[in-house]
């Protein structure tokens, strides 16, 4: 019971800390719009609110959101695979990381919109350049926080593994994937974030 109500203090504080940020906001919201007097520049909440209600009951609104989604959705797919394919081989494997490692490091300090043009060119104009530039910045914060998992667990779990007769591929669904699974959520969520932020 002790332990039950504090999870309950825990949420309800929670509750109430997000209440009293969004109504900070939602003050210097109003204040700001009351001060532009600009529904152009900056509309008030109510009027924000109205025309969300509008929007999420417009058909040809939600076709639209519906088609994001999907290019977001196929994206992060992508990334998700390849983040994690190359995260876990360069987290097991020092010849791969050597290997992939330059490659990689350099593709990632390309800014995306350098790759806007060759997109184009490449995909032609649709989903093509969307779901690629999705897919890009979204595969470096798995990869990324894949290998740190992976790197970070202990040897002596896969010393117990094997004296238990482990073979490989239980060691890497047993061992690796579950201690690498935090990590890996944490890219999963950059990466998500990143997509959204791609999306053009």
């Amino acid at each position: 019971m002790t332990r039950t109500k504090a999870a309950r203090e825990r949420f309800g504080r929670n509750v109430l800390y997000k209440l009293i940020t969004l109504s900070v906001v939602l003050v210097i919201w109003q204040s700001a719009s009351a001060a532009y007097k600009s529904d152009l520049l900056l509309p008030p909440p109510w009027k924000t609110a109205l025309a969300f209600v509008a929007a999420i009951q417009d058909v040809d609104t939600l076709k639209n959101l519906l088609l994001t989604l999907q290019r977001v959705l196929t994206g992060f797919s992508i990334s998700l695979v390849l983040g994690m394919s190359f995260g876990f081989l360069m987290g097991t494997s020092k010849t791969a990381m050597q290997l992939i490692d330059p490659v990689l490091g350099t593709l990632r300090q390309v800014p995306v919109m350098a790759w806007v043009p060759l997109t184009i060119v490449w995909f032609g104009l649709g989903d093509g350049p969307t779901v690629f530039l999705i897919a890009l910045v979204g595969i470096f914060p798995i990869l990324l926080n894949t290998i740190a998992g992976v790197q970070a667990i202990s040897r002596d779990y896969y010393n117990a593994a094997r004296t238990m007769g482990a073979g490989s591929w239980s060691i890497f669904k047993d061992v690796m994937v579950p201690a690498a699974l935090p990590d890996v959520l944490t890219g999963m969520r950059l990466a998500v974030s990143a997509g959204w932020m791609s999306v053009i």
